[in-house]
């Protein structure tokens, strides 16, 4: 409890140095997509007299990303051995504090591990705690062209958080890109279109940083009660904020509204009931869900040109559905159409 209660200090006292918030840059992206090259090329563009910083993050317990990247006027820390957000905080508050207090940078670069989940990151990096210090930028997301054909984005829910969270993707490799990369690619973009995000290719890394250097805008979600729920389960549900599942969102977001639920992982539904549910909705943009099934954990990601269905390569930290529509659907009642699929 001592170790816990001096890292906090640690971390306040840090956050007190820096009155001026620092411009901070997150670059996800999946293993191998390119997420060093496009880091060294812009720490090149440093100019003499700042000083910049990185924190990285390495899925392994040894560290070889970091002596890629030394050089004079960049100062680098590196969490190892897992997620920067997952089991707990307090390795990555401490070594970013530890980099604020002790280098002072005037800019901040984050690279995440390519199995790290960015979502989690960037809401810790956005409590208020954090908001004096740090002024986040655009979060971009690099994706290998030349793999498109893969399918990833179809099977592997961290690919897409990655993109889910993206205000920025840049596609490496496009030179190698062939004809199926190029289909997959233009399916990703119509995806994400409702998303407004800025998609560029990138040649080794090169890109000029006052192309990413944006302040990211801050999207408030409000997490609610369940709009209708079972009587057994009703009076466990707090009337303030939900801390706990069941919950869900509604928000209206450049002109579509957004809405979402989390259930608890033990909620099983019928397969063929939920998926019925989804394909009759009508003026939807994307269907994105994680759920479990009599069939299992099902991945589902819905176009309106492709309704994709696979089944899950692992289970879901809970069952996730959202919805992204040009009109305001009536939540209530797909709701209760949802719950009523439960086996």
């Amino acid at each position: 409890m001592h170790g816990v209660n001096l890292a906090a200090k640690k971390i306040k006292s840090a956050m007190q140095l820096h009155i001026q918030a620092i411009p901070t840059h997150i670059i996800t992206g999946f293993l191998g997509a390119g997420k060093t090259t496009l880091l060294k090329a812009l720490l090149q563009q440093k100019p003499e007299h700042e000083v910049w910083a990185v924190l990285m993050n390495e899925f392994g317990e040894i560290g070889i990303d970091q002596t890629w990247i030394a050089n004079d006027g960049i100062a680098v820390k590196e969490v190892l051995g897992g997620c920067l957000c997952c089991t707990s905080q307090l390795p990555m508050q401490i070594a970013l504090a530890r980099l604020l207090s002790e280098f002072k940078p005037t800019r901040l670069f984050i690279e995440p591990t390519g199995l790290g989940h960015p979502r989690q990151l960037i809401e810790q990096l956005s409590e208020s705690h954090w908001q004096q210090s740090l002024s986040l930028r655009q979060v971009i997301t690099v994706i290998d062209g030349s793999r498109l054909h893969e399918q990833l984005w179809q099977q592997h829910e961290i690919f897409l958080q990655q993109l889910d969270v993206a205000d920025i993707v840049l596609v490496s490799h496009h030179l190698e890109m062939t004809a199926a990369d190029f289909t997959q690619l233009d399916i990703l973009q119509q995806s994400y279109a409702t998303f407004h995000q800025r998609w560029m290719k990138m040649d080794d890394g090169h890109i000029a940083l006052s192309n990413l250097d944006k302040v990211r805008e801050v999207k408030q979600v409000k997490k609610q009660s369940l709009l209708t729920l079972p009587p057994t389960t009703a009076a466990l549900i707090p009337q303030s904020e939900p801390k706990t599942l069941p919950y869900h969102y509604v928000s209206h977001q450049q002109g579509y509204y957004v809405a979402g639920w989390c259930l608890p992982k033990r909620w099983q539904f019928d397969a063929d009931k939920l998926l019925t549910i989804l394909q009759q909705l009508k003026n939807c943009e994307r269907i994105k869900a994680k759920v479990y099934s009599e069939q299992g954990w099902l991945d589902i990601n819905v176009i309106p040109s492709n309704f994709q269905v696979d089944f899950a390569a692992q289970a879901g930290l809970d069952n996730r559905l959202e919805i992204i529509s040009r009109i305001e659907q009536d939540w209530r009642k797909l709701e209760q159409s949802i719950l009523n699929a439960q086996v």
